[in-house]
């Protein structure tokens, strides 16, 4: 082997650090203003006796295996079946994580002869799976219906005319802002397109009983929506809902789900109980509400920033360096927010995430514009 065998990846790293863009592990600390979790569900006492009663009834941590081998619990099939229910849809499928759903989606279901059309700021897993997928697939311009309809007349004039696949967050992880659903939904008719909807982050926080914001067009056979369980729900992986046809297409030819081993019972269990404290609990839902629009008030009063009208507030600086300066600076204050920077945002747009959740207050809300002020007067 030629030249030291780690120099190159040494190389990328030294060049990362030059950039202000290597990325560390942090321990946890000081008040929550980073995580997804919108509803302070994942240390919530209910969700713990849950999983607690669960374990003294026999449940395993682990699955054992595959789904399709002996990896299929009853937790994760009662899961599924109140999925369904709770979304409208005629099946789910629950997957270990949200990128992994989002990657085994874009495979799996446009075929080769499809075209693909991809928000430009949709999820890095969804442009992974389209990537990695056997369809064409083209990005159009952010929450552009017009360039959307561009792209598929172009393709059918150039002699395309395979199904037409719309993908795209329905509020969207780092600008928070939603999606014109319902141009979108018209837009799918008209041409007999599906879409696939991320509702990552509306799930639990959008929509009536948290359903998502897609939840006004549920039970159509041209949807197929992903609601991750790891962020307003506080557990982890999942759920697919959709038509019952292409969910039995994914247990048949989705080999993300096909060869991984099955997410843990004891989770299936976690968010089986977060979908029902989610219609039983509905003030969660109104604090968040009352918090987003007092954390708005208070960034566009002392701030000049435009409210995104969400719990995914960003707050824009541009420059790498003096993004990543602003969040140390919060943090040693105890303010945990983060600097989020390119690759992950486009060049110019380095910003902090300020994420609202009912593990802060109106007090802590505060203190936090306090802080901020203080600290971009002097950095």
């Amino acid at each position: 082997m030629n030249g030291a065998p780690l120099a190159r990846y040494e190389a990328t790293l030294q060049g990362l650090a030059r950039k202000d863009r290597l990325r560390t592990l942090a321990p946890r600390a000081g008040l929550d203003f980073s995580s997804n979790d919108y509803l302070g569900l994942a240390a919530s006492r209910r969700l713990g006796d849950a999983v607690a009663a669960a374990i003294a009834r026999g449940t395993p941590v682990g699955a054992t295996g595959s789904r399709l081998l002996r990896g299929n619990a009853p937790e994760h099939e009662a899961l599924e079946a109140d999925a369904a229910a709770f979304f409208g849809a005629d099946r789910a499928l629950y997957f270990g994580s949200g990128y992994i759903a989002n990657f085994a989606l874009l495979t799996a279901l446009p075929q080769k002869g499809d075209l693909l059309i991809l928000d430009q700021l949709a999820h890095a897993s969804m442009h992974e799976g389209a990537q990695a997928g056997r369809a064409e697939f083209k990005l159009a311009a952010h929450n552009d219906v017009d360039a959307v309809e561009d792209a598929i007349t172009r393709s059918r004039a150039e002699g395309g005319i395979g199904r037409v696949w719309i993908a795209f967050e329905s509020l969207y992880s780092m600008d928070g802002d939603r999606a014109p659903m319902e141009n979108l939904v018209a837009l799918a008719d008209r041409h007999e397109a599906f879409l696939i909807v991320d509702e990552a982050h509306a799930t639990g926080v959008c929509g009536p009983d948290g359903r998502g914001l897609a939840a006004a067009f549920k039970g159509r056979d041209n949807i197929v929506a992903l609601h991750t369980c790891g962020k307003a729900l506080g557990a982890s992986g999942a759920l697919v809902t959709g038509p019952r046809t292409l969910c039995d297409y994914l247990v048949n030819r989705c080999r993300p789900f096909i060869y991984a081993t099955a997410p843990s019972p004891l989770m299936a269990v976690a968010a089986r109980e977060a979908l029902a404290m989610l219609s039983d609990e509905p003030m969660r839902r109104v604090q968040l509400h009352e918090r987003v629009a007092f954390a708005g008030r208070q960034l566009a009063e002392r701030c000049g920033v435009v409210p995104s009208g969400s719990q995914i507030q960003p707050f824009f600086i541009g420059d790498v360096r003096r993004t990543v300066a602003v969040a140390a600076a919060l943090q040693a204050r105890g303010f945990d927010i983060r600097g989020i920077r390119p690759p992950t945002v486009p060049e110019g747009t380095s910003r902090l995430r300020i994420s609202l959740t009912l593990n802060v207050d109106e007090a802590d809300i505060s203190a936090m514009v306090d802080a901020l002020v203080e600290v971009l007067a002097s950095a």
